[in-house]
């Protein structure tokens, strides 16, 4: 399953049900920020829409191509990045779009990348659906926490378990994508975020520099500048995905330097010093949790444009 590293056992047992025809038609996949929801959710929507027949996901057929580039249109994702929680509104709308036989694909597709954040009317409300759903409908969960979801979803769901990768699988995986770099390197960038490779890769990518949008978002949130980090959000809606993805993780690695001096240790750059001086750890930690949020967004088929206005709101806060 090209696009997914490690987990070797839970690969092994999709490739025999995909081989098998055997697809659930409701996930929940978890695991920690990093560990590759995104991918594992595109790898599984890819293979309910592929056209190949044996082998699947192909990633050549065009079901396959459309998922893989996010423009299938008959995967759905399900959450409104403006939002703090996954409302129930958003959830009935999805529902009543279910019963709409899918307008080309095999399957009709409902990513719901943030399902831990639907309150419980939301939950009940998902649940009446994926109880007794049409044979073409099919639900994928992601979250960070499955136990904050209801029994009586986990109990209709496959679930699917994700871990970081070890380091072994790490170091390999980063010397293959920077030859240039020494294994000492590599092998801390992957323990400083403890296995999870888009991290891991935003930090040697960048190494010991700050980009300079990371230099004003540093300087804005230190300072309380809620305008300029509006000024420095706008822009970055005209970027692309794999450009954010990289720049919200420095943010995030900035914020957690700003966490490691608020607790008495050593920042690794100037301005993670400067934020913990001027911002509390509660303030540092509601942001970062919310660039994290962002992050995995934009893995999903959540547009830059709406994240980086969801990020305007929830940073002002």
């Amino acid at each position: 399953m090209e696009g997914l590293l490690g987990n070797e056992r839970l690969k092994k047992g999709l490739a025999a049900a995909f081989a098998a025809d055997r697809l659930s038609h409701c996930y929940l996949i978890a695991g920690p920020a990093g560990s590759g929801k995104r991918s594992l959710a595109r790898i599984l929507t890819a293979a309910m829409e592929c056209t190949a027949g044996a082998g699947r996901p192909c990633g050549k057929c065009l079901q396959c191509r459309k998922v893989l580039d996010g423009v299938h249109p008959d995967v759905i994702t399900v959450d409104d990045p403006a939002k703090k929680t996954v409302t129930v509104d958003l959830v009935r709308k999805a529902r009543t779009d279910v019963y709409i036989k899918p307008n080309e694909g095999l399957r009709k597709v409902y990513l719901f990348p943030r399902a831990a954040e639907m309150n419980a009317a939301a939950q009940n409300a998902l649940l009446k659906v994926i109880e007794e759903p049409p044979d073409y409908a099919a639900f994928l969960l992601l979250t960070e926490a499955a136990e904050r979801l209801l029994p009586t979803i986990r109990s209709r769901a496959v679930t699917l378990r994700l871990a970081p990768l070890s380091e072994a699988e790490g170091v390999a995986e980063l010397a293959r994508r920077f030859p240039d770099k020494g294994r000492a390197a590599l092998a801390d960038a992957r323990g400083r975020v403890e296995g999870r490779l888009g991290q891991a890769m935003g930090l040697v990518g960048e190494g010991e520099s700050l980009a300079p949008e990371t230099q004003i978002f540093a300087d804005c949130f230190a300072r309380r500048d809620r305008l300029g980090l509006t000024e420095l959000l706008v822009p970055l809606e005209r970027r692309k995905r794999e450009e954010l993805i990289p720049l919200f993780e420095q943010w995030t690695e900035l914020l957690s330097g700003a966490l490691a001096v608020r607790a008495g240790q050593t920042g690794r750059w100037e301005a993670a010093e400067r934020i913990g001086r001027s911002r509390t750890s509660a303030e540092s930690l509601r942001a970062l949790e919310r660039l994290r949020r962002a992050a995995e967004l934009l893995q999903g088929n959540v547009s830059p444009g709406a994240v980086c206005g969801a990020l305007q709101v929830w940073l002002a806060e």
